[in-house]
């Protein structure tokens, strides 16, 4: 039995080591890399505060190709894509391929984490059944892992960008208080929170460069809050835009909007304070309270056993 395992996971190691070799080796067509040589120019002439580097290019190539055999192989629906589409958006992920090769990773963790604990397995000399367990664990883990990550990035980038919100609006109070246009005061914002608060940064310029291309602005600041995913933000979006429509004043608006911001802020902080309190009983109560009673009670456990000796 160990052997026919042994040999069904080199089998299996071997396929996927000449599948790999044969996807990066490749050579490509005349044809493909001419019309990659166009795109990159004309988007390099296109935007140019967006440019990647050629280690990026090649680093995302080599991921694409790797990854396009697994959407061929297990295509998503229309409805699974656009979900996964958006919760990449909002992780900070914008390539068209950023969602077959998230597929890829989560199609490699989910057989390699089985193949790694069969393996292990093999070597300790589990019984069958004790096996089987332990693979069928390995697989929830690989199927639940790439979810989990992508969903602790998502809620790390919008907590970024939830804290960098309030900073960006007192700056654009002062920017258009000084006589800027809302794009201007949001390119403003833009280049100078690009150091303290990138994803803020990021977005901004972005929605500034899709105004800038002639789109409008009203479904450039709805493009906004959609990549984010933020509700702050896309209240915000909202203020702006029915500030906008009727010709109210934005500076004021955007004040009432900061000084609601930074108290909701100070609320989420105390709210997290209260909260800690509560998460360190369970540490508190595991590891500090045993380690104190031993401190305290030992030494009188251990004179009261004297005693006691010496009485019999």
């Amino acid at each position: 039995m160990l052997l026919i395992i042994a040999l069904s996971t080199f089998v299996c190691i071997s396929l996927v080591l000449m599948g790999l070799y044969w996807l990066v080796v490749r050579p490509q067509s005349a044809a493909t890399e001419r019309l990659k040589k166009l795109g990159g120019s004309t988007s390099s002439a296109a935007a140019p505060s967006f440019s990647i580097t050629e280690d990026q290019g090649a680093a995302s190539e080599l991921a694409e190709r790797l990854a396009s055999p697994f959407s061929r192989l297990l295509p998503p629906s229309a409805s699974e894509a656009k979900k996964l589409q958006k919760q990449l958006m909002h992780a900070g992920y914008r390539q068209p391929s950023a969602a077959v090769i998230f597929r890829a990773v989560h199609f490699v963790s989910m057989a390699g984490f089985p193949v790694l604990v069969a393996i292990g397995c093999a070597a300790a000399q589990r019984p069958m059944g004790s096996a089987m367990l332990w693979i069928l664990f390995g697989f929830i883990i690989g199927f639940f892992l790439p979810r989990y990550v992508l969903r602790r990035m998502i809620n790390s980038r919008q907590l970024q960008i939830r804290w960098g919100l309030a900073d960006a609006l007192d700056l654009m109070v002062i920017s258009i208080e000084a006589g800027l246009g809302l794009n201007a005061a949001m390119l403003r914002v833009a280049s100078e929170l690009k150091d303290v608060h990138p994803d803020v940064s990021e977005e901004f310029e972005m929605a500034n460069l899709e105004i800038r291309v002639g789109r409008e602005r009203d479904e450039a600041l709805r493009n906004l809050a959609e990549r984010t995913g933020v509700d702050d933000l896309r209240s915000l979006v909202a203020m702006l835009i029915q500030t906008d429509k009727f010709g109210t004043s934005i500076t004021r608006a955007i004040r009432v909007f900061s000084d609601s911001l930074r108290t909701k802020r100070r609320q989420r902080a105390e709210q997290a304070a209260q909260k800690a309190a509560v998460k360190l009983l369970i540490p508190l109560a595991l590891f500090l309270f045993p380690t104190l009673f031993i401190a305290i009670l030992g030494p009188a456990a251990i004179n009261l056993m004297d005693t006691l000796g010496k009485m019999q």
